[in-house]
């Protein structure tokens, strides 16, 4: 792994350019640190949901699966570098049968909301979509391991599963949308 900061302010990217994790040096508008800049948004929007009251196991999932983005934002920023591996995706998998096995059958389209919890597991859904479409980009003119974009994909379909999850255990249900609403006004 590259070397830690020392000090926040180095002002070496006071002219656009960013250090990547083996020294080399990129814009900051690169499609590298745009796929660095959205996952690291994905980890923070995790933050915040965490912040929420959640059934301890998945506290400690959630947690998991934070130390797991961390590494694959290292991935990224280090080209050639792998950290991200089978293994990673399959824990996904586990958790997605775990968490849909109790889950009734959806019937309907459901709309992000119910309880707070379920509302930021959707906007950390859709934040993980982003960080995906980043990396596609970024695999499109550099190597990406596919284990980075597998991951990315397990991740936003457990991230819907949990929004229900969460509104179950909050007492509630999914919010279904429907064809014929009324409107509010």
């Amino acid at each position: 792994m590259g070397h830690r900061l020392s000090k926040i302010a180095t002002r070496t990217g006071d002219d656009g350019s960013t250090g990547l994790g083996d020294g080399s040096r990129t814009g900051k508008d690169s499609l590298r640190v745009q796929a660095m800049g959205d996952v690291d948004e994905l980890n923070a929007q995790l933050g915040v949901l965490l912040c929420e009251d959640l059934p301890a196991a998945l506290r400690q999932e959630l947690l998991a699966i934070q130390h797991d983005l961390f590494d694959l934002g290292g991935e990224l920023c280090i080209p050639g570098h792998r950290m991200v591996n089978d293994e990673h995706v399959a824990r996904l998998d586990v958790l997605l049968e775990k968490y849909n096995a109790a889950l009734p059958p959806l019937q309907e389209f459901i709309l992000p909301g119910g309880t707070r919890a379920a509302a930021l597991a959707h906007v950390c859904r859709t934040v993980c979509r982003r960080a995906e479409r980043s990396v596609v980009a970024l695999a499109r003119t550099e190597s990406v391991h596919a284990q980075l974009l597998q991951y990315l994909n397990r991740l936003s379909d457990l991230l819907f599963v949990l929004a229900r999850v969460l509104n179950r255990h909050a007492g509630g249900e999914d919010v279904l949308w429907k064809r014929e609403h009324q409107d509010a006004s």
